[in-house]
């Protein structure tokens, strides 16, 4: 059996081209006791990989160049060999990596059930983006009953679900996002109070619109100008979430915020939440999502794409826009 890998092959300055990776061939070598053969189907694409490819300190080391592009999968095992906590058939999640298969004795996998969810679904609401939202609003925006929280990135796969949850959590939510669509989607869809086109109104006048006695959470995916305008509305004792900057991830010069003293007029906290911190509670996320998923109180959306060969032409639409909720690439057939 032969594998097909991206592998990371230059550190990108800027946007990453095509030829940061390299669509790699080889022949899958023979398990060791104790490891299992997972057939990817599905990989997860987020903002958070372009910054596991620069080589700087962060909360995870970053990609090794000439090893393969970091990821999270799901698939199903189809060989094993000795004693291993999974059997053949079995569908797993973990960090499978851009391939389409992945050897692994285990470790940081667990396993997921088709028969309750679309697979793709373990990768964004039950998965990473599902986690992060969950313990980002509910824990580092330490969220209370008829606040008012702004997200932005709003019609992304962490954006979408922090909202739901804070509606169910009696918050009132206005999301901003890019284009007429996403912001109905919020609305029509998702039931947000209110969404703010940041492609054809003014960030400053659509918060004061939508949220005239200011925000007590920001909960924050973009960073940059939106950071800034979401400050200068702060209320007393507000929280700011500082979960992405994907505004910033592909610029040459990282821009602060500039409003940041408006932290200290309204004894205000900016955090940033990493949702790793939280993994001995992801059982608890999961149960509570699974519960609010089967009583129709959350909704997601899986824009899937094929092709381990479109890695880099999906992956694009992470900072383009291009995409609606949880961004997946279908690389084989789930059968």
């Amino acid at each position: 059996m032969k594998n097909k890998a991206q592998i990371l092959v230059k550190r990108p300055v800027g946007f990453p081209t095509k030829e940061t990776w390299s669509l790699e061939e080889s022949l899958i070598p023979e398990l060791n006791s104790g490891e299992i053969l997972i057939e990817n189907h599905y990989i997860s694409l987020d903002p958070a990989m372009r910054g596991w490819i620069n080589n700087t300190r962060s909360y995870i080391p970053p990609v090794e160049l000439n090893s393969v592009m970091r990821s999270g999968s799901v698939g199903k095992v189809i060989k094993v060999n000795g004693t291993t906590k999974f059997k053949i058939g079995d569908y797993v999640s973990g960090w499978g990596g851009v391939q389409l298969y992945s050897i692994s004795d285990g470790e940081g996998y667990f396993k997921v059930d088709p028969n309750k969810a679309p697979i793709p679904k373990y990768l964004g609401i039950l998965g990473m983006p599902g986690m992060t939202a969950y313990f980002g609003i509910l824990e580092v925006g330490k969220l209370k009953k008829d606040d008012v929280v702004l997200v932005s990135g709003a019609a992304g796969a962490v954006g979408s679900i922090v909202g739901q949850i804070a509606k169910l959590k009696g918050a009132s939510v206005i999301g901003i996002a890019g284009g007429k669509e996403k912001c109905n989607y919020l609305t029509d869809e998702l039931g947000f109070d209110g969404a703010i086109d940041y492609k054809n109104e003014s960030i400053q006048k659509g918060i004061k619109k939508n949220c005239p006695k200011g925000i007590d959470i920001y909960f924050d995916n973009v960073g940059g100008e939106i950071l800034d305008d979401a400050l200068i509305f702060l209320r007393r004792n507000a929280r700011v979430v500082i979960c992405g900057a994907i505004s910033q991830y592909n610029s040459m010069e990282v821009q602060g915020p500039k409003n940041y003293l408006s932290l200290l007029v309204n004894r205000a906290s900016m955090k940033g939440m990493v949702v790793f911190d939280y993994a001995d509670r992801y059982q608890e996320a999961f149960e509570n999502m699974t519960k609010w998923i089967k009583e129709r109180k959350l909704k997601s959306n899986e824009d899937i794409y094929d092709g381990i060969d479109n890695f880099h032409q999906t992956f694009s639409r992470l900072f383009s826009g291009k995409k609606l909720g949880k961004l997946v690439l279908k690389v084989i057939d789930d059968k």
